[in-house]
């Protein structure tokens, strides 16, 4: 029996070319308002460090990582890790993701729902997707010789995929949030000018739409193995 077909391709094969259509946007607007010097003078780096202060919260070091878009929060270490190109970098593009990942700071610290509820899928998520292929088709290839063993299998195994998908839909909020108090923040501490706040906005939208590219592929990819091998059970 043959996991994927032609049904699983026309459903998915859209999304990985949207995705890497958004990706490829997301890129060239980076690199397009990279080349302007923010008004302010700033680097991703300063910008972070001055967001974090505004919020009374100093125990958030920021640090400079390997890589491109490599940007991210990490609420075990409480570190706001910036690529090279945002933490030295003095432009829109940069001051939007470094105080989008102090968002996420901000968050944390406030003790918002939905990062908790992330946050406590995690460790779940981190074993059940790696795992759940294989489950599946486990219980795929014993479905005729031990049925009942089978069927808990591929059930097992669907439970995965869904738990990825819900750990993709629960970081939606948790992105546009963290968007919406940089934005505020940016413009409020007057970081940006219009016109780099216009840019600043525009970055991040395109940033939110790979999350939401992701999470929808997540929907279709779990609602066609569902269709296909769970309604069985």
């Amino acid at each position: 029996m043959y996991f994927y077909d032609t049904t699983y391709l026309l459903i998915l094969v859209p999304f990985f070319i949207l995705s890497a259509f958004v990706s490829n946007k997301l890129k060239s607007k980076f690199k397009k308002f990279s080349q302007q010097t923010l008004s302010a003078n700033l680097s991703g780096k300063e910008i972070a460090e001055k967001m974090l202060s505004d919020h009374g919260i100093y125990d958030v070091k920021v640090i400079s990582v390997k890589g491109q878009l490599t940007d991210h929060y990490n609420p075990q270490k409480k570190t706001v890790n910036l690529s090279q190109s945002v933490y030295n970098e003095r432009n829109a593009a940069a001051a939007a993701v470094a105080a989008h990942e102090c968002g996420h700071a901000v968050q944390h610290a406030k003790g918002y729902e939905w990062l908790r509820m992330r946050s406590i899928l995690v460790p779940m998520v981190g074993i059940t997707s790696n795992l759940a292929m294989y489950i599946l088709v486990t219980g795929i290839l014993l479905m005729q010789t031990f049925p009942i063993l089978g069927q808990t299998a591929v059930s097992i195994g669907i439970f995965g995929f869904a738990s990825g998908t819900l750990f993709s839909l629960v970081t939606l909020p948790v992105e546009f949030d963290a968007s919406k108090r940089a934005i505020y923040w940016l413009e409020r501490k007057r970081i940006v000018n219009q016109r780099e706040l216009v840019q600043s906005k525009e970055a991040l939208n395109w940033a939110a739409g790979t999350y939401v590219v992701a999470a929808l592929a997540s929907i279709a990819n779990l609602v066609y193995i569902w269709m296909r091998f769970g309604r069985r059970n």
